[in-house]
């Protein structure tokens, strides 16, 4: 788009305003035309002006005049050299002039060592520190030629390739060979995905010192990238990113795009390489490649890719569990361990590998506790068989288990596989409830069935007066969906928590479900008159609405329509208000040539069933229901998902999500298409926002007004135009203001409780408004928001307020070490006597919670001043053990080789999260006596012989910032790069 002025035209730009350019700005009408400026951000500053720098200077080199042009650039060059030089800030610049004349260095290299020694070095094709793209094109080098020249220069290779066959190795053959010869480093990452990487390609490598990983794994994470990083210790290394795979077609007459990057031009992006490429190479998703070793298992992988049968292996294989796996069972020895609760409830998709974390986690329990008696329970042959399949392979024996389903009946009765349909014609007196440690039950959404209720009954609920009776240990349920229908049925055996739940982001994460595209439509209703109350819009009232606007059930079809091209193909569920509403989109859908089916719960069973069975054979295109697929209804056949009802519950709303995102062979990713309208005041849009994102509710804002960036691969989720705003308002409105709903909303529960003579408490509080402690914590206390209620309380000490706005220093603390002593802290105010430890972790406490206006001098006068405020010390002991029970990690104390049995001398706790604070208070290097302290980098720490490290891992204010990410980052669980 053109304007008055030609050189700036309107669009989007990262320019730095210079005097010319202010000027040219003023030209503008600023009636018509709107101009945008920001300051620069910190941390990115010095790279924006230094490209400026590097224009200008570019510009005024290359406007002196031809005669002597290089002697007068390099006097210029050096004339701003010698002027940084005189300051103060840059070190060492005067090192920096160019000599006269000028010359550019090429290459260092040993004389004597090599069977050429006068010869140079092999030169890339492409200038060291230029970029290219490469396209095999006519009169440009093809891939194969231009890597063949990349590789004798490199001190190390690293290449990721999803497909490394010979036909392409063999042409960078004699160069690789060489550089491995040399003692070069060459590690390279493939897969066995689609069977295509062969295995006399890989034993090459191997066989000449390359270091080889692969991913075994072909249902769900499928590595797709082509990527060679040629690494030089002269810091020129370059990298090709882009189509190729180690392939003859690929590198030398394929149709293939690579893009080459140098170090000099493209720094971060080379970083990001080399960082990325470390991640994956400590991640045991992939794995090192031994042919006299792995051999068969490789060939055995490939086999089905390439529509072979692999013969069946001979030995157990290690069952190492995915990073999502190694966390569900992280949480259930939390509950265990640190709750004390010994009757968990996993949930997780279909495909996450549930059975497996059960095996695993019963072979922890054996190996924690010796063997352990085992009742798995499944309601289906197949299941139990598979099941006992994979505790075989975790366990590694395979006689391990006896089956009693389908005629098989066990003999010792100590690791039994059942289905509930045998031990339901077992009279359950003659089943010995002390006969088992532990009970696993698959799929435990049916337990709220009367075969199942009998069962756990028996075992869990039975006569506690029978002094003998001893209940089993641990009850484990595993179930994908605990449905809404009858979850208070299943719950309370877990009192009414789930122990462990898979966050759908962590599974689109893994491939463990298919990807979704969804679409926020406006659909032109207007919701905000609709009678509300605390269950949100009233039904009938929406009903109406709905079942009487033909205009929006053409809206409807049209986007269907336009978004999902195969309309008269799709397989779609949609979500509706009512039986009513749900009949009339049927009946309006098949009118348009979509022939649909309403279904509910009071629709027969079988009618119910040859609707599923038309959905899935694509008789029918869609299902209209109320609250049905909550039943644990698997279809993944289903490619469309339509949301045609407000649904403000993130528990309903992840659920029906979830009845489209079964992986099936049919589908590469669900539609799912979501129709707002303007909503009522009360309706919050920001709770199905945070679930699906896994952001916290001040993060939604930013997520909607960038268009939601930051998803998990194949995953995109937009909105229209219209429905951005209403989406929008609704999130502003809900946040900012959210304190004087929070104060309104306490006052009633509290006069609800008025009559019984009970007060609220904070659990209580979060629990009934759907609220996290956070909410409470932004803008004030749990006291303070009491006070602005009008609730009783004990008179406020002189600095309640400061004190309670400062709570939120401390909603971080997860680690038992450090809650104690804030318990003990707060149950008592004499600190005479204390050990070191404690009087430690009290001192954090001071420094993250009391004024520095306060000040205390003393550990003894600060412990004092808490104990003047009354209401803070009973918000401490309603706050304390919410900050325990959300804890959802093992921590241990910090061992710094500390003689046995000597007192905890730094007390800090390996996996807990800690502030800088928390952290120079447990080493005393900040102490009341000690208020000055290095902010950064490292502080040596004489007493303990230990350095401190300190990282800033967001160094710009930027949602994304591609120059500061990769300075420090995780390489793996043990390894940190660090260059702060």
């Amino acid at each position: 788009m053109s304007n008055d002025d030609d050189d700036l035209p309107f669009g989007l730009y990262e320019r730095l305003v210079t005097a010319s350019l202010k000027a040219r700005l003023l030209r503008f009408d600023s009636d018509t035309v709107r101009i945008v400026k920001k300051e620069l951000d910190p941390a990115e500053a010095h790279a924006a002006l230094a490209r400026h720098v590097a224009n200008v200077l570019s510009r005024a080199l290359n406007a002196l005049p031809q005669a002597d042009r290089v002697a007068e650039q390099s006097e210029l060059t050096n004339q701003i050299v010698g002027l940084l030089a005189a300051n103060p800030a840059s070190d060492g610049a005067q090192d920096d002039l160019v000599e006269i004349p000028p010359e550019e260095l090429r290459a260092i290299q040993p004389i004597g060592k090599t069977p050429n020694p006068n010869r140079d070095l092999v030169a890339p094709l492409v200038a060291l520190s230029a970029s290219d793209l490469l396209v095999n094109a006519r009169g440009e080098p093809g891939l194969a030629h231009a890597l063949a020249h990349e590789i004798p220069s490199a001190d190390s290779i690293d290449l990721l390739c999803a497909f490394v066959r010979w036909h392409g190795l063999r042409l960078l053959e004699d160069q690789l060979e060489t550089h491995c010869r040399a003692g070069r480093r060459l590690r390279v990452i493939t897969t066995v995905f689609t069977g295509s990487t062969e295995r006399k390609a890989l034993d090459w490598l191997v066989a000449r010192g390359a270091q080889v990983k692969v991913s075994y794994d072909t249902q769900s994470t499928r590595l797709h990238a082509k990527a060679w990083l040629f690494s030089r210790a002269s810091g020129y290394s370059t990298a090709y990113i882009g189509s190729s795979n180690l392939s003859k077609s690929a590198l030398v007459d394929g149709v293939e795009w690579n893009v080459r990057l140098s170090q000099v031009g493209s720094p971060d992006i080379l970083e990001k390489f080399d960082a990325t490429f470390d991640t994956y190479w400590e991640s045991p998703e992939y794995e090192s490649y031994e042919p006299i070793r792995d051999a068969a298992r490789f060939d055995r992988a490939v086999a089905p890719q390439q529509g072979e049968s692999p013969e069946a292996p001979l030995l157990f294989l290690d069952v190492e569990p995915w990073p999502h796996q190694r966390e569900m069972l992280e949480k259930l020895a939390v509950e265990r361990e640190r709750h004390h609760r010994f009757r968990n409830l996993v949930v997780a998709a279909t495909g996450t590998g549930k059975t497996i974390v059960a095996a695993l986690d019963y072979k922890r329990l054996c190996d924690q506790l010796g063997d352990l008696r085992l009742l798995f329970v499944a309601h289906r042959q197949e299941i139990l068989k598979q099941s006992l399949g994979a505790f075989r392979q975790v366990l590694r024996s395979g006689d391990f288990g006896e089956l009693y389903v389908d005629g098989h009946r066990p003999d010792e009765w100590h690791h039994v596989f059942a289905s509930i349909q045998s031990l339901a014609q077992v009279d359950l007196k003659q089943l010995n409830p002390n006969a088992f440690d532990v009970v696993i039950i698959d799929e435990f959404h049916h337990a709220a069935a009367p075969t199942y209720r009998r069962l756990l009954e028996h075992l869990f609920l039975g006569d506690e007066v029978n002094p003998i009776r001893r209940p089993p240990r641990i009850l484990l349920g595993l179930t994908a969906t605990p449905e809404r229908t009858d979850a208070d049925d299943i719950l309370h055996y877990f009192d009414n928590h789930i122990a462990v739940e898979m966050r759908l982001w962590d599974a689109l994460e893994r491939g463990l479900l298919c990807p979704f595209q969804y679409f926020g439509l406006h659909d032109n209703t207007d919701l905000s008159s609709v009678r509300w109350s605390r269950k949100g819009y009233d039904t009938a009232e929406l009903e109406r609405l709905y079942t009487g606007d033909d205009a929006r059930v053409r809206l409807v079809l049209e986007q269907v329509r336009q978004k999902h091209r195969e309309a008269g193909a799709m397989r779609a569920l949609g979500f509706c208000v009512s039986i009513a509403h749900a009949e009339f989109m049927a009946r309006r859908f098949t009118e348009a040539g979509l022939p649909s089916v309403a279904v509910s719960a009071d629709t027969d069973s079988d009618a119910r069933k040859d609707a599923l069975a038309s959905l899935r054979a694509g008789r029918i295109r869609a299902l209209f229901a109320v609250d049905l697929f909550n039943e644990g209804v698997d279809l993944p056949e289903v490619d469309t998902l339509l949301f045609l009802r407000p649904t403000e519950s993130a528990l309903v709303f992840l659920q029906q999500l979830g009845r489209g995102l079964r992986r099936h062979e049919r589908k590469d990713c669900v539609t799912v298409l979501d129709f707002i309208g303007q909503s009522h005041r009360q309706f919050r849009f920001d709770l199905r926002y945070r679930a699906i994102t896994g952001t916290t509710r001040t993060e939604v804002e930013k997520q909607v007004q960038l268009g939601f960036p930051f998803l998990p691969a194949g995953c995109s989720m937009q909105l229209d135009r219209v429905a951005t705003q209403i989406v929008l308002d609704n999130v502003k409105s809900a946040i900012p203001s959210r304190r004087p709903a929070m104060v309104k909303e306490l006052r009633a529960l509290a006069d609800a409780r008025s009559a019984s003579g009970r007060r609220i408490t904070l659990v209580e509080f979060l629990q009934e408004a759907g609220l996290e402690l956070e909410d409470v914590y932004r803008s004030g206390s749990w006291s303070g928001l009491q006070r602005e209620a009008g609730l009783s309380l004990p008179a406020p000490g002189p600095y309640e307020a400061l004190i309670g706005d400062r709570l939120a220093a401390i909603l971080h603390v997860d680690d038992p070490l450090r809650l104690g002593a804030y318990v003990r802290l707060a149950d008592s105010a004499p600190v005479d006597g204390l050990p070191d430890a404690d009087r430690r972790l009290m001192t954090g406490f001071h420094f993250a919670v009391i004024p520095s206006k306060v000040a205390p001098k003393t550990l003894a006068e600060s412990v004092a001043l808490v104990h003047a405020h009354p209401a803070i010390v009973e918000e401490l002991r309603e706050l304390l053990p919410l900050l325990d029970e959300r804890s959802e990690h093992l921590t241990y104390p910090l061992d710094l080789a500390q003689p046995a049995g000597s007192p905890l001398r730094v007390p800090l706790s390996v996996h807990a999260r800690h502030t800088v604070d928390d952290v120079l208070t447990a080493f005393r290097i900040l102490d009341f006596d000690k208020t000055a302290w290095k902010q950064s980098g490292t502080i040596r720490d004489e007493q303990t012989n230990s350095d401190l490290f300190f990282v800033t891992l967001e160094k710009s204010e930027r949602e994304y910032s591609p120059s500061t990410l990769y300075k420090d980052y995780a390489i793996s669980p043990t390894l940190f790069h660090w260059e702060s």
